[in-house]
């Protein structure tokens, strides 16, 4: 398989349901922004050597595929199909599970504090920062996703947000609080 297919050279690209749509609709915008935070979790990875940490953020970057997948898949083919292709409500639960653990031993939060700390932790922050603007993309699609989605997304992006204290404190990093 070629990496290149010429099919995307007028400005289109495929959506999972065979429709072809114009790379800057609304839809591929949105799984293009989940694409971008999925990368940087990969960067995170690759900053980081936390193994527990590790772990966590290559089973988000599975699920985001899998977001990214039913993002791409407006008549919702895919996902009957491959079950590995759906977020669901137990990735939501999931994620809850992992906020409750590693927020349980930092410091209580009193202020707002700035982006920092470690580059792993810097990531996490510009991470969670995408994972907004992902958020931003999906709530605004026409007809809505599934809602199962914009939970997920929400969630993580507080999840990101307390890896990146966890990350930071486990180093001996100081916050800096606003």
């Amino acid at each position: 398989m070629k990496i290149y297919t010429r099919t995307g050279d007028t400005g289109e690209t495929s959506l999972f349901d065979g429709t072809r749509a114009r790379k800057d609709d609304p839809r591929v915008d949105a799984y293009g922004e989940v694409d971008e935070l999925n990368a940087w979790l990969g960067f995170v990875r690759a900053s980081s050597s936390d193994a527990a940490i590790d772990g966590e953020l290559a089973a988000i970057q599975r699920d985001l595929f899998a977001l990214g997948a039913q993002l791409a898949d407006p008549a919702d083919r895919l996902a009957a199909r491959v079950t590995k292709a759906v977020v669901g409500d137990d990735d939501v639960a999931r994620l809850e599970r992992a906020i409750d653990r590693l927020d349980a031993p930092l410091p209580p939060l009193r202020r707002f504090i700035l982006a920092g700390g470690t580059p792993a932790g810097a990531a996490l922050h510009v991470a969670r920062t995408v994972c907004r603007r992902a958020e931003r993309r999906i709530v605004s699609l026409d007809p809505p996703v599934d809602p199962v989605l914009v939970r997920y997304i929400n969630r993580l992006s507080d999840l990101l947000f307390v890896l990146a204290r966890a990350v930071n404190h486990r180093s001996g990093s100081t916050e800096t609080e606003w």
